[in-house]
């Protein structure tokens, strides 16, 4: 099997090294950036595609992959905003289009999921989340980021939705800027709290932070009527998001081609992530008007 990936940016390049142990030819696409793990040549010529380029270029590469016809993964998100992402669903065709929310594949989340799903939690009665950066993105990140609930929380949002089953039907978030003066500047904010009810009525509550000075931090509590189970409890900080998901990105893309070489389903779709999305907006929202969102 012949991939094409582009973009060679630190996740990129951490899936160049992946995708060279799971594929036959790696043809990687990058216009300053080199990797040994594959040859330099035209992506969209392969089997199949990985998308890894900045956010901005994601809805037009996808455009471009689903009119060849050709499987494509792409890093979250589609697309900046609610109306691309809409576009580029509707474009798809029969197009297997696989988007990057890597918290499914880990197995710390698989096993709270199959916990609640099969019933040992009883009756879920309330959800506590938490993501907390070690340290902030480049300054310059952060005017094209689409703030911490579009950014950060988004992850938070699909595996939510993932792990629950649930849909969100109200959010009330709020923030502070209690660091760097560019998130301030950019409108955004590097404290985030947020509160969510889901379709049965079960409370969730979020935190996040660009300034979590013990490390990368992501946790997921669910307690309910029989036991609880914590995502991450135990587990020491790691000192980067790559690092805490490594094995969750390299099961990702070894499910996204499975996908491909035997014609499955997505195992997260580009619906996934609208919905996914469309927390975001609604928690951007109400933290920039101060009230509650419903969707």
């Amino acid at each position: 099997m012949r991939v094409g990936l582009l973009g060679l940016g630190r996740i990129g390049a951490f899936h160049a090294e992946t995708l060279a142990g799971l594929v036959d030819e790696l043809i990687v696409s990058d216009p300053v950036r080199t990797t040994p793990y594959g040859r330099q040549g035209d992506p969209f010529e392969a089997d199949a595609l990985v998308i890894a380029t900045p956010t901005a270029t994601h809805a037009e590469l996808l455009l471009k992959a689903c009119a060849i016809g050709i499987p494509t993964f792409c890093e979250k998100p589609v697309a900046p905003t609610l109306e691309e992402t809409r576009s580029v669903l509707e474009s798809r065709g029969d197009t297997l289009v696989h988007i990057g929310f890597q918290r499914r594949f880990d197995a710390e989340y698989q096993a709270a999921r199959q916990a609640l799903q099969g019933g040992e939690l009883g009756e879920l009665h309330r959800v506590h989340q938490v993501t907390g950066d070690p340290a902030p993105p480049p300054a310059d990140y952060i005017p094209m980021s689409g703030g911490i609930y579009r950014d950060c929380h988004i992850h938070d949002f699909d595996i939510l939705r993932w792990v629950t089953g649930r849909e969100v039907t109200t959010v009330y978030a709020t923030g502070a800027n209690r660091g760097a003066d560019f998130f301030a500047a950019a409108g955004d904010v590097d404290n985030s709290a947020a509160l969510l009810t889901l379709d049965d009525g079960t409370l969730v509550t979020l935190q996040g932070s660009r300034y979590n000075g013990a490390g990368y931090d992501v946790r997921m509590e669910l307690a309910g009527t029989k036991d609880t189970r914590v995502v991450g409890a135990g587990l020491p900080l790691a000192p980067d998001f790559v690092t805490r998901f490594a094995d969750a990105y390299r099961a990702e893309l070894a499910a996204f081609l499975r996908a491909a070489r035997e014609g499955l389903p997505s195992p997260c779709s580009i619906e996934d992530a609208l919905a996914a999305l469309r927390i975001a907006e609604a928690a951007e929202k109400s933290r920039r008007e101060g009230r509650e969102i419903s969707l």
